[in-house]
């Protein structure tokens, strides 16, 4: 019985997907939309256990720096995001008018961009229609307004190509002397977009909200992409659009699946280090970070029933298992 299935199996009356029961009246609008998303979730995941990316064609694609190098999950204070893991610091760091990256929109924008580059094979992407197709795919209506969908797709776009990521490592070797070694990456050079935040398309001209804008990828982004990116079913970035922290266990899970050869557990205080920069280090902050990481997993794990992952001892243990989207047979 597949993840999905048992979920089903587990609560269908609060989990069902024709809407056969009615609510009670006393059920409130959020409690509606609540059992709307459920539902929606639900259903998303079973179309994905059904047929394959390829078979649907939905296969994306995301780059493989910036699976390992994540963004805040929420509107951080400052504008310096570090991760440590042993001797290895990665910082990703924003001009201080723009501010960071943050949330689930910048990481649906970096899916967009790698999957257009990979497809293209040009560095320089043209927005317009090609980006409100892919937000249709993705679930997002594009809205104007002050909450509406463009406003804070544009607020993140501008975060996202403010940014930069910088890896730095220090190693001892036996004779006493110390290295020191590391790389900057960036999304873009260049770009130039034009907004119109009050409505996804002007009846009277006919252009969509987004338009004559384009994005230049920087080099070494662009090299990272064309050559090895991560494959990914753009049906579960859909379905897993909600949680950040989801996004990213997902995309980082199916690019391990695709090398993992015996069973690995992971700590989880490294893992800490690398999703969980959000949660303070304290007894609390890791009894939080996670209880956050268990409730993502199940919904990963929905959208991804072919992966065998388990709590261990002292962390999250990964089972050899088939990257969700299996490369294509040369």
């Amino acid at each position: 019985m597949s993840v999905v299935s048992r979920l089903l199996a587990k609560a269908p009356s609060a989990l069902s997907l024709q809407g056969e029961e009615s609510l009670p009246e006393r059920c409130n609008v959020r409690e509606r939309r609540i059992r709307a998303n459920r539902n929606k979730f639900i259903a998303e995941c079973l179309a994905i256990e059904a047929e394959s990316a390829r078979e649907a064609g939905t296969v994306g694609y995301m780059a493989r720096v910036l699976v390992q190098a994540t963004m805040p999950h929420s509107k951080p204070n400052t504008n310096e995001y570090v991760r440590r893991n042993g001797n290895l610091t990665v910082a990703m760091t924003a001009i201080s008018e723009i501010g960071l990256p943050y949330g689930s929109y910048p990481r649906l924008l970096l899916a967009w961009l790698t999957t257009e580059a990979f497809l293209t094979k040009s560095p320089t992407l043209y927005l317009g229609d090609s980006l409100s197709a892919f937000m249709g795919k993705l679930g997002l209506l594009p809205t104007g307004g002050r909450w509406g969908t463009i406003p804070r797709l544009k607020e993140q776009a501008d975060r996202l190509f403010g940014s930069s990521v910088v890896a730095y490592e220090t190693q001892d070797d036996s004779g006493g002397r110390v290295r020191s070694r590391g790389s900057r990456i960036s999304v873009a050079d260049d770009w130039d977009l034009w907004w119109s935040p009050r409505c996804a398309t002007d009846a009277s001209t006919g252009q969509s909200s987004l338009f004559q804008s384009w994005v230049k990828l920087s080099d070494k982004f662009f090299s990272e992409v064309v050559e090895k990116p991560v494959p990914i079913d753009l049906r579960a970035i859909s379905a897993l659009k909600k949680s950040p922290l989801a996004l990213d266990l997902y995309v980082w899970l199916t690019y391990r699946a695709s090398y993992l050869k015996r069973r690995t557990e992971i700590r989880w205080e490294l893992l800490a280090m690398q999703f969980g920069a959000d949660y303070a280090n304290d007894a609390h902050g890791r009894r939080n970070f996670k209880a956050k990481v268990v409730g993502a997993l199940r919904k990963v794990r929905c959208a991804y029933s072919a992966l065998r992952i388990c709590e261990g001892e002292h962390g999250l243990v990964l089972l050899p298992s088939p990257t969700h989207v299996p490369p294509l047979l040369k």
